[in-house]
Protein backbone atom coordinates (compact mmCIF):
# COMPACT_ATOMS: atom_id res chain seq x y z
CA UNK A 1 0.00 0.00 0.00
CA UNK A 2 1.32 3.50 -0.84
CA UNK A 3 3.00 5.56 1.88
CA UNK A 4 2.24 9.10 1.26
CA UNK A 5 3.89 11.90 2.46
CA UNK A 6 2.29 15.60 2.88
CA UNK A 7 4.19 19.15 3.87
CA UNK A 8 1.72 21.77 4.58
CA UNK A 9 1.39 25.10 6.22
CA UNK A 10 -0.95 26.14 8.57
CA UNK A 11 -2.61 29.55 10.27
CA UNK A 12 -3.98 27.88 14.27
CA UNK A 13 -5.51 30.63 14.49
CA UNK A 14 -8.43 29.12 14.29
CA UNK A 15 -7.81 25.17 15.34
CA UNK A 16 -7.68 23.45 19.05
CA UNK A 17 -3.91 22.15 17.98
CA UNK A 18 -3.64 19.50 15.32
CA UNK A 19 -4.22 16.21 17.13
CA UNK A 20 -8.02 15.10 17.12
CA UNK A 21 -10.39 16.41 20.17
CA UNK A 22 -13.51 15.40 20.72
CA UNK A 23 -15.93 18.74 19.18
CA UNK A 24 -13.01 20.78 18.61
CA UNK A 25 -11.53 21.75 15.00
CA UNK A 26 -8.30 20.23 14.40
CA UNK A 27 -5.99 19.97 11.49
CA UNK A 28 -5.84 16.12 11.62
CA UNK A 29 -9.88 16.11 11.71
CA UNK A 30 -9.91 17.90 8.86
CA UNK A 31 -7.21 16.70 6.99
CA UNK A 32 -8.43 12.75 7.19
CA UNK A 33 -12.12 14.50 6.33
CA UNK A 34 -10.33 15.76 3.09
CA UNK A 35 -8.62 12.83 2.57
CA UNK A 36 -11.96 10.52 2.54
CA UNK A 37 -13.40 12.98 0.51
CA UNK A 38 -11.11 12.26 -2.09
CA UNK A 39 -9.91 8.89 -1.50
CA UNK A 40 -13.23 7.35 -0.60
CA UNK A 41 -11.27 5.73 2.26
CA UNK A 42 -10.78 6.08 5.99
CA UNK A 43 -7.27 7.62 6.18
CA UNK A 44 -5.41 7.87 9.56
CA UNK A 45 -2.48 10.63 8.69
CA UNK A 46 0.55 10.62 11.42
CA UNK A 47 1.87 13.87 11.82
CA UNK A 48 5.75 14.89 12.93
CA UNK A 49 4.80 17.04 15.37
CA UNK A 50 1.12 17.58 17.75
CA UNK A 51 1.26 21.44 17.72
CA UNK A 52 -0.96 23.08 20.50
CA UNK A 53 -4.05 25.04 20.04
CA UNK A 54 -3.33 28.52 17.66
CA UNK A 55 0.42 27.19 17.01
CA UNK A 56 1.03 27.50 13.38
CA UNK A 57 3.34 25.43 10.72
CA UNK A 58 5.05 26.21 7.66
CA UNK A 59 6.68 23.10 7.57
CA UNK A 60 4.38 20.66 9.41
CA UNK A 61 5.13 16.95 7.53
CA UNK A 62 2.48 14.14 7.60
CA UNK A 63 1.93 10.80 6.47
CA UNK A 64 -0.55 8.01 5.10
CA UNK A 65 -1.20 5.19 3.76
CA UNK A 66 -3.80 4.60 0.93
CA UNK A 67 -4.91 2.19 -2.06
CA UNK A 68 -6.36 5.34 -4.20
CA UNK A 69 -4.92 5.50 -7.46
CA UNK A 70 -4.84 9.18 -7.18
CA UNK A 71 -0.75 9.79 -8.82
CA UNK A 72 1.30 10.91 -4.96
CA UNK A 73 2.04 14.27 -6.61
CA UNK A 74 -1.56 15.11 -7.68
CA UNK A 75 -2.74 14.89 -3.91
CA UNK A 76 -1.39 18.69 -3.19
CA UNK A 77 -3.73 19.70 -6.11
CA UNK A 78 -6.63 17.91 -5.26
CA UNK A 79 -6.63 18.69 -0.89
CA UNK A 80 -5.75 22.23 -1.87
CA UNK A 81 -8.93 22.44 -4.10
CA UNK A 82 -11.38 21.79 -1.27
CA UNK A 83 -9.47 22.76 2.07
CA UNK A 84 -10.29 26.30 3.28
CA UNK A 85 -7.86 28.79 2.74
CA UNK A 86 -5.61 28.50 6.90
CA UNK A 87 -4.29 25.34 5.09
CA UNK A 88 -2.35 24.67 2.33
CA UNK A 89 0.19 21.41 1.09
CA UNK A 90 2.91 22.60 0.08
CA UNK A 91 4.37 18.91 -1.57
CA UNK A 92 2.72 15.40 -2.16
CA UNK A 93 5.06 12.61 -2.84
CA UNK A 94 5.44 8.93 -2.17
CA UNK A 95 7.88 7.61 0.13
CA UNK A 96 9.20 3.88 1.27
CA UNK A 97 6.98 2.05 3.15
CA UNK A 98 8.68 2.48 6.39
CA UNK A 99 8.93 6.05 6.56
CA UNK A 100 6.97 7.43 10.02
CA UNK A 101 6.63 11.28 9.84
CA UNK A 102 7.35 11.52 13.27
CA UNK A 103 9.97 8.25 14.23
CA UNK A 104 11.96 8.90 11.31
CA UNK A 105 12.56 12.52 11.78
CA UNK A 106 16.35 13.81 12.55
CA UNK A 107 15.59 17.09 13.94
CA UNK A 108 12.78 19.74 13.84
CA UNK A 109 12.84 23.51 13.68
CA UNK A 110 10.63 25.89 15.61
CA UNK A 111 10.78 29.91 15.49
CA UNK A 112 8.87 32.01 17.98
CA UNK A 113 7.97 36.16 16.80
CA UNK A 114 8.29 38.52 19.63
CA UNK A 115 6.83 42.01 18.55
CA UNK A 116 8.77 44.15 20.83
CA UNK A 117 7.18 48.17 20.46
CA UNK A 118 5.14 50.17 23.18
CA UNK A 119 1.79 49.40 21.23
CA UNK A 120 -0.22 46.70 20.15
CA UNK A 121 -0.69 45.21 16.84
CA UNK A 122 -4.04 44.91 14.79
CA UNK A 123 -2.51 41.96 12.64
CA UNK A 124 0.29 40.41 14.81
CA UNK A 125 -1.94 39.75 17.47
CA UNK A 126 -2.82 36.62 16.22
CA UNK A 127 1.12 36.01 14.95
CA UNK A 128 3.46 37.35 17.85
CA UNK A 129 3.90 37.53 21.42
CA UNK A 130 3.48 41.48 21.69
CA UNK A 131 5.87 42.91 24.77
CA UNK A 132 5.78 46.28 25.34
CA UNK A 133 9.11 47.25 27.15
CA UNK A 134 12.35 47.38 25.64
CA UNK A 135 14.13 43.99 25.49
CA UNK A 136 17.74 43.62 26.20
CA UNK A 137 18.63 41.13 23.19
CA UNK A 138 22.41 40.94 24.25
CA UNK A 139 21.31 39.14 27.97
CA UNK A 140 18.88 37.03 25.94
CA UNK A 141 21.72 35.89 23.40
CA UNK A 142 24.01 35.01 26.20
CA UNK A 143 21.21 33.37 28.39
CA UNK A 144 20.40 30.99 24.92
CA UNK A 145 23.95 30.03 24.90
CA UNK A 146 23.48 27.94 27.69
CA UNK A 147 20.86 25.99 26.68
CA UNK A 148 22.45 25.07 23.17
CA UNK A 149 23.85 21.36 23.97
CA UNK A 150 22.48 18.17 25.46
CA UNK A 151 20.99 18.40 28.11
CA UNK A 152 18.17 17.31 31.08
CA UNK A 153 15.27 19.96 30.08
CA UNK A 154 13.21 18.87 32.87
CA UNK A 155 12.47 22.49 34.07
CA UNK A 156 11.59 23.28 30.51
CA UNK A 157 8.92 20.46 30.18
CA UNK A 158 5.23 21.47 31.10
CA UNK A 159 2.94 18.75 33.56
CA UNK A 160 0.83 15.87 31.19
CA UNK A 161 4.11 14.98 28.85
CA UNK A 162 4.47 11.23 27.72
CA UNK A 163 8.12 11.38 27.19
CA UNK A 164 9.88 9.21 28.25
CA UNK A 165 13.07 10.66 28.08
CA UNK A 166 13.81 14.29 28.99
CA UNK A 167 17.11 14.66 27.42
CA UNK A 168 17.02 16.75 24.56
CA UNK A 169 20.35 18.37 22.09
CA UNK A 170 19.55 21.47 21.03
CA UNK A 171 22.20 22.31 17.89
CA UNK A 172 20.85 25.89 16.99
CA UNK A 173 19.16 29.05 19.05
CA UNK A 174 19.62 31.90 17.24
CA UNK A 175 18.36 35.15 18.02
CA UNK A 176 17.56 37.83 15.75
CA UNK A 177 16.04 41.09 15.27
CA UNK A 178 14.23 43.02 12.25
CA UNK A 179 12.72 46.09 12.76
CA UNK A 180 10.20 45.70 15.29
CA UNK A 181 10.07 41.69 15.54
CA UNK A 182 12.53 39.61 17.13
CA UNK A 183 12.66 36.05 15.88
CA UNK A 184 14.09 32.65 18.54
CA UNK A 185 14.85 29.77 16.63
CA UNK A 186 15.61 26.34 17.74
CA UNK A 187 16.51 23.34 16.38
CA UNK A 188 16.44 20.30 18.11
CA UNK A 189 16.22 16.18 17.82
CA UNK A 190 13.06 16.66 19.87
CA UNK A 191 11.56 18.41 22.10
CA UNK A 192 9.65 17.93 25.46
CA UNK A 193 5.78 19.17 25.83
CA UNK A 194 5.22 23.11 25.99
CA UNK A 195 9.63 23.16 25.58
CA UNK A 196 9.91 25.77 23.22
CA UNK A 197 7.39 27.71 24.78
CA UNK A 198 8.86 28.43 28.57
CA UNK A 199 12.25 28.85 26.51
CA UNK A 200 10.64 31.50 25.25
CA UNK A 201 9.11 33.00 28.10
CA UNK A 202 12.29 32.20 30.34
CA UNK A 203 14.75 34.66 27.67
CA UNK A 204 12.03 37.40 27.74
CA UNK A 205 12.50 37.47 31.60
CA UNK A 206 16.38 37.81 30.93
CA UNK A 207 15.33 40.71 28.38
CA UNK A 208 13.08 42.45 30.47
CA UNK A 209 15.81 42.23 33.21
CA UNK A 210 13.95 39.75 35.95
CA UNK A 211 16.83 37.77 35.44
CA UNK A 212 20.60 37.04 34.78
CA UNK A 213 20.90 35.29 31.68
CA UNK A 214 23.73 33.30 34.36
CA UNK A 215 20.44 31.69 36.14
CA UNK A 216 19.65 29.76 32.99
CA UNK A 217 22.33 27.03 33.95
CA UNK A 218 21.01 26.62 37.45
CA UNK A 219 17.20 26.52 35.81
CA UNK A 220 18.87 23.16 33.58
CA UNK A 221 20.32 21.69 36.96
CA UNK A 222 17.70 21.79 39.05
CA UNK A 223 15.31 20.00 36.93
CA UNK A 224 12.00 21.87 38.55
CA UNK A 225 9.35 23.21 36.16
CA UNK A 226 9.12 26.37 38.73
CA UNK A 227 12.51 27.60 38.53
CA UNK A 228 12.01 28.37 34.67
CA UNK A 229 10.33 31.39 33.60
CA UNK A 230 6.11 31.49 31.97
CA UNK A 231 5.10 29.63 29.25
CA UNK A 232 4.83 31.72 26.00
CA UNK A 233 1.20 32.13 24.91
CA UNK A 234 0.79 29.59 21.81
CA UNK A 235 0.45 32.34 18.80
CA UNK A 236 3.98 33.59 18.03
CA UNK A 237 5.01 29.97 17.80
CA UNK A 238 5.58 28.34 14.30
CA UNK A 239 7.15 24.89 13.34
CA UNK A 240 9.40 25.63 10.61
CA UNK A 241 10.89 22.49 9.18
CA UNK A 242 11.23 19.13 9.91
CA UNK A 243 14.64 17.12 8.68
CA UNK A 244 14.98 13.75 7.77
Amino acid sequence: MPNIKLVLEYDGSRYSGFQKQLNLPTIQELLEEKLREITGERVKVISASRTDARVHALGQVVNFKTESLIPPPRFAFALNSILPEDVVIRESKEVEESFHARYSSKSKVYKYLILNRPFPSSFYRHYARTIFSSLNLKAMRQAASYLKGSFDFTSFQNAGSSSKSPYCKISQIKISKRGELIEIKIEANRFLYGMVRIIVGTLIEVGLKKRRAEEVREILKKRKRSEAGPTAPPQGLYLVEVKY
